[in-house]
C-alpha cells in the first residue's frame, strides 16, 4: 500500500507541475465516484468520500476554492542566507478495510447478559487482539451502546482460544470494522433471548462481509475490496541545503473514519502513524551487500526519537458513515501512513526544486540531488 501510493501520488504532483495545475484542483478533478468501474472493471464500494477528505484538509492547509478551481495560498519562504527552503505539498489515497481479493473473511463474537429484571452485567467475547491500537476499549463501547449499559458494566473475555473463536487477524485496518460487526450481530441477539426471559442471554455471531474475488487470470477483473476509508495529508518541510537535514514542520492529515468509536484513540492512530511514516520516508534506511544486512542494529537502522519526528501535527476526523460499517465505523489503522512519504518527498522538491524519486531523504541523499556530493 504504501510502497504503491508512492508511485502513484509522485506522479500526480509531477503531472499537476508539468500541466500547470493546483496538486488539489487536479485530484478533485479525477476523484473516483460512486459507481464508476475501478481499473479492475468494478466499481469501489458505496460510501466514497475522497472529495471531503481532499477538501478539508487542502482548507486547513491553506488552500482556497476559487471561481477558476482550487489555490494555494501564502508567498514562498525565503531564508536570507540562502541555507534554509521550506516547501508544503499534499497527497491522498484510500486503503482497503479487510482481507482482499478472495481471502476468506469472517469474525466471530459472543455476547453474555447477566441479571434478573435488569442487566446487570454484560460478557463479551471476542479473540481479537489488543497490540494498543485500543481495540478492546472499541469493543466495550460498541457492545455497551448496543445494549445501552454503561461501559463499567462491560466484561471483556478477549484473546482466549478457550472460549473464543476467530477473529482473523489485527491487520488490514480491519479490527473496528469486522469485530464491531460481530459484537453487534451478537448482542442483537443476546437482547432477543434476554426479552423472550432466559437469564442468563447468550448471543453468538459470526459476521460475513459482502464477498471479494481474485484478479481474473485473462483481463484482471475482480472486486478487489468491500470497504475502504479515505485520508489526504499536507505536509511542511524545512531542508536545510548545507547539511542536507529535511525536518518536517507540520503535518496534516485528514482521515474519514466513518465515526470515530473512540475519537482520542483515533487522533492517537493518525499521530502514531505519522510518526513511523517519518522513519520510513527520512531516516530508516535498510542496506544489504550481497544478501548481508548492513544496518542490523539500532545504532546503524535509525528509528525515530523525540528530536526526529514532526512539530505539529494537526488531526482532522471526518465521519462519513460507511454503508455496511458497525455504526457506520470504517478503519483508521494503516490509511495516514500511505500519502505521507510522497507528501514529504513533494514538499522537498517545493523547496529545493529538486525531485527525489526515492528515500529515504537522509542527507546524503539530499545533498546528492543538490549537487553537493
Amino acid at each position: 500500500g504504501p510502497q504503491a501510493c508512492f508511485a502513484a501520488e509522485m506522479q500526480m504532483n509531477k503531472l499537476a507541475e508539468a500541466l500547470k495545475i493546483d496538486p488539489v484542483e487536479l485530484r478533485l478533478r479525477n476523484t473516483i465516484q460512486e459507481g464508476q468501474p475501478s481499473s479492475v472493471g468494478t466499481p469501489l464500494p458505496k460510501g466514497i468520500s475522497i472529495e471531503k477528505a481532499i477538501a478539508a484538509c487542502a482548507e486547513r492547509a491553506g488552500w482556497q476554492k476559487r471561481p477558476d478551481g482550487w489555490r494555494r495560498t501564502g508567498k514562498p519562504y525565503h531564508d536570507p542566507s540562502g541555507e534554509l527552503a521550506r516547501g508544503i505539498a499534499f497527497t491522498c489515497g484510500y486503503k482497503n478495510v479487510g482481507f482482499s481479493f478472495g481471502a476468506p473473511e469472517n469474525c466471530w463474537a459472543k455476547v453474555k447478559l447477566e441479571g434478573k429484571d435488569e442487566i446487570e452485567k454484560v460478557v463479551v467475547y471476542h479473540a481479537g487482539a489488543e497490540v494498543w491500537q485500543g481495540a478492546h476499549s472499541v469493543f466495550v463501547q460498541i457492545a455497551a451502546n448496543e445494549v445501552g449499559v454503561p461501559v463499567n458494566k462491560v466484561e471483556l473475555v478477549a484473546s482466549d482460544t478457550a472460549v473464543t473463536g476467530n477473529s482473523g487477524s489485527v491487520s488490514a485496518s480491519r479490527m473496528t470494522f469486522m469485530a464491531g460487526n460481530a459484537i453487534l450481530g451478537a448482542a442483537k441477539e443476546a437482547l432477543a433471548r434476554w426479552q423472550e426471559e432466559e437469564r442468563p442471554a447468550e448471543g453468538e455471531y459470526i459476521y460475513k462481509p459482502p464477498a471479494t474475488t481474485p484478479f481474473d487470470p485473462l483481463d484482471g477483473h475482480c472486486t478487489p475490496n468491500f470497504a475502504y476509508g479515505y485520508v489526504a495529508e499536507a505536509v511542511e518541510v524545512l531542508v536545510n541545503k548545507k547539511t542536507g537535514k529535511v525536518s518536517i514542520e507540520k503535518v496534516i492529515c485528514a482521515d474519514d473514519v466513518g465515526k470515530a468509536v473512540n475519537p482520542k484513540q483515533v487522533i492517537g492512530q493518525i499521530e502514531g502513524a505519522i510518526v513511523q511514516a517519518t522513519g520510513y520516508s527520512l531516516i530508516e534506511n535498510f542496506v544489504q551487500d550481497k544478501g548481508q544486512v548492513k544496518t542490523d542494529s539500532l545504532a546503524t537502522y535509525l528509528i525515530p526519537t523525540i528530536m526526529d519526528i514532526p512539530g505539529e501535527i494537526e488531526s482532522i476526523i471526518l465521519e462519513e458513515p460507511d454503508p455496511i460499517g458497525p455504526l457506520g465505523a470504517r478503519g483508521v489503522g494503516e490509511m495516514p501512513y500511505l500519502p505521507f512519504a510522497p507528501a514529504v518527498a513533494s514538499a522537498v522538491h517545493d523547496a529545493v526544486g529538486v525531485w527525489y524519486d526515492a528515500f529515504p531523504l537522509t542527507e546524503e541523499r539530499i545533498l546528492k540531488g543538490l549537487g553537493e556530493l
